[in-house]
């Protein structure tokens, strides 16, 4: 598999742009919170610019999104 199939892989069935598209569906703020703080306790954070080391999404913005998850499973 090559470098760019595994990072899609590991983006799963949303992409960061997902994010601008008015039709997406997005978690209520309790949801997104839950998310956040689950990110915020996870070693592949980049706590400085909250991107995931993992997937490479600014988790700010991914947590919101209804159809999204966690390259490592925890939410």
């Amino acid at each position: 598999m090559s470098k760019w199939d595994e990072y899609k892989a590991k983006l799963g069935d949303t992409r960061p742009w997902d994010i601008l598209n008015p039709h997406t569906e997005y978690v209520d703020e309790e949801t997104s919170a839950a998310r956040m703080e689950i990110c915020n306790g996870c070693p592949k954070l980049i706590k400085l610019t909250k991107q995931c080391k993992e997937c490479g999404c600014l988790m700010t913005m991914k947590t919101k999104l209804k159809l999204a998850a966690c390259p490592l499973e925890k939410w």
